[in-house]
């Protein structure tokens, strides 16, 4: 008896005629010791030899299947969603301030432009107390009929001089000097083009035919505009050396600006001329004064 006859489940030799015997007919597979196996009951022919159970046969390299790929990592929080609960309210708060106070604004500037209603004559002081002077509107970019009109500024002083004397000085024409700073600008200064036009216009607004004040806003518009003279006499070097300015005096030349010879209309060619009285600006030059004062008795110590 040989090994065959000792291990049943072996598979058994050739039969007489060559063939397979009938249990070697079929399918195997690889056990855990890498040796094929008949399979009982499994009567699949023309498949021969140990073969592996997924198919490979035996010596052959199994690929190891691919390990699953790590989970992305959670991008960082941005924004207000990186803050704390607590900062995130206050963030919202915030927010909500500063939205309520955006609208609140929209709707008092909507107010001030928009035409005589209940609202603007219930709380018109309000709506003005607000919107002037910073963010006064007006609709003159868009005016059917714009202005016509070469306004002219000019302003001189009065000035005490080293000596204790008292001298006028002539005309300065403001606006004749903001024409030639813009002229050939690319990028005028903005200061150039609107301080003394918007400062002009804010005074005539604010004043009766009188030239006198109208309100707080009138009595502020005299204000700016003795500041805007002393900074232009300044740079004009209008006091000289040692003098001080004591009082200014504007005076305006209107001049009509000749229509289109299409136009038909007809306006008058001669200026009109607007002389404000002499305003003092004491309160301005206070400290020029007690300086030049000063220097003026360390000479006479000297002398």
């Amino acid at each position: 008896m040989d090994a065959y006859d000792k291990d049943p489940a072996a598979g058994q030799g050739p039969g007489p005629d060559g063939g397979a015997a009938p249990e070697e007919t079929g399918a195997t597979g690889t056990g855990t010791t890498g040796t094929g196996a008949n399979v009982t009951g499994a009567n699949v022919t023309g498949i021969t030899g140990i073969g592996a159970t997924d198919g490979s046969a035996v010596g052959e390299t199994v690929a190891a299947p691919p390990a699953p790929a790590p989970a992305p990592a959670p991008e960082p929080r941005t924004g207000v969603a990186a803050l704390s609960p607590r900062y995130q309210i206050g963030a919202v708060v915030a927010l909500a301030v500063v939205a309520v106070a955006v609208c609140a604004h929209l709707g008092l500037v909507f107010l001030h432009v928009a035409p005589s209603n209940t609202l603007t004559k219930q709380h018109g002081a309000a709506v003005d107390e607000w919107v002037f002077p910073e963010f006064e509107q007006n609709w003159k970019l868009f005016a059917p009929n714009p202005l016509q009109q070469n306004v002219s500024v000019q302003v001189r002083a009065e000035v005490s001089t080293a000596d204790g004397g008292i001298r006028t000085t002539g005309w300065y024409d403001l606006s004749a000097e903001d024409g030639r700073a813009i002229a050939g600008n690319p990028l005028p200064s903005h200061t150039r083009q609107n301080e003394l036009r918007r400062a002009w216009d804010f005074f005539v607004a604010t004043h009766d035919s009188e030239d006198r004040p109208v309100g707080l806003r009138g009595s502020l518009s005299e204000t700016y505009l003795r500041r805007i003279a002393l900074l232009r006499l300044d740079r004009n070097d209008a006091a000289g050396p040692g003098g001080v300015v004591e009082r200014v005096q504007y005076r305006s030349r209107t001049t009509n600006v000749a229509p289109p010879s299409w136009s038909g209309e007809k306006v008058s060619g001669r200026p009109t001329v607007r002389e404000l009285p002499w305003w003092s600006v004491a309160a301005e030059t206070g400290g020029a004064r007690t300086e030049a004062a000063g220097a003026a008795g360390r000479e006479g110590g000297a002398a």
